[in-house]
């Protein structure tokens, strides 16, 4: 079963010389996103995937936002991943409309991963991207633009400087310094949130050393990887009592529509 749904833009070729078809976009996701009828890409979704390839490879050149140069490896180590990720944290037949009213907040977003594709596969989310360096968020703002999206934005801080900030979802993937920003991240997430890590299957145990007042779900491999793991985690039922009033889904959070 196709990934794509039906309709006339799965024939429509590409006018710009060596952007990815996009037949082939939604080949390299199957392994990621499965033949179920409730994880399929729109024609819409696949043409801003292609178009946020195009960004990124023009701006990589010049803004050290991604080691992986080649469009399909883009494809399958970035979006196949993030929407991997997008299919467990927002999984059911109604999850393109349930995201409504949820905020999600992407903790070192660098290139927009999870964080974009997450957004283009439940678009009701609120989504936050926090990003601390001035260059990638200027990136990541040309990419909202670019593909029209609406309730998102971009907080150019660090994670440990949005104290008071809640989010029901809190996601990190590739970050630097992971051992000091994972206890930030935590931070952010509201008292019955979820954090859902991208990581290697050998940064679990630190991972739970660092958060002893989470608790941890059975770990999800992602396809074709060897050891890229999603961890997802919330906080315990005593951790949720000892936080103080107001740290909780119906406190203030980070984040204006645009």
């Amino acid at each position: 079963m196709s990934l794509l749904s039906s309709g006339p833009i799965l024939n429509r070729r590409s006018k710009i010389e060596g952007r990815m078809q996009l037949a082939r976009i939604a080949e390299l996701l199957e392994p990621f996103l499965g033949p179920a009828n409730d994880r399929r890409l729109t024609g819409t979704d696949l043409e801003h995937i292609s178009t946020y390839i195009d960004l990124l490879l023009r701006w990589n050149a010049r803004v050290n936002l991604t080691a992986v140069r080649t469009p399909e490896e883009i494809v399958t180590r970035h979006f196949g991943e993030s929407f991997f990720a997008a299919s467990c944290l927002f999984a059911g037949s109604s999850a393109r409309t349930l995201g409504r009213g949820i905020s999600v907040a992407d903790v070192g977003s660098g290139a927009g991963f999870p964080g974009f594709p997450m957004k283009l596969w439940a678009p009701s989310i609120s989504l936050s991207l926090i990003e601390s360096n001035h260059k990638k968020a200027v990136f990541l703002r040309e990419v909202i633009r670019a593909l029209g999206l609406a309730n998102v934005n971009v907080q150019t801080s660090r994670a440990e400087s949005l104290a008071g900030a809640d989010y029901q979802l809190v996601t990190i993937r590739a970050v630097e310094r992971f051992a000091s920003i994972l206890p930030a991240a935590a931070n952010l997430v509201a008292l019955t949130g979820r954090l859902a890590l991208l990581i290697g299957s050998a940064q679990l145990d630190q991972a739970r050393s660092l958060l002893p007042q989470f608790a941890w779900s059975q770990p999800e491999h992602v396809p074709l990887s060897r050891s890229k793991i999603l961890a997802i985690a919330s906080r315990t039922w005593a951790a949720q009592n000892r936080l103080p009033r107001g740290h909780g889904p119906n406190s203030t959070t980070v984040g204006n529509s645009h």
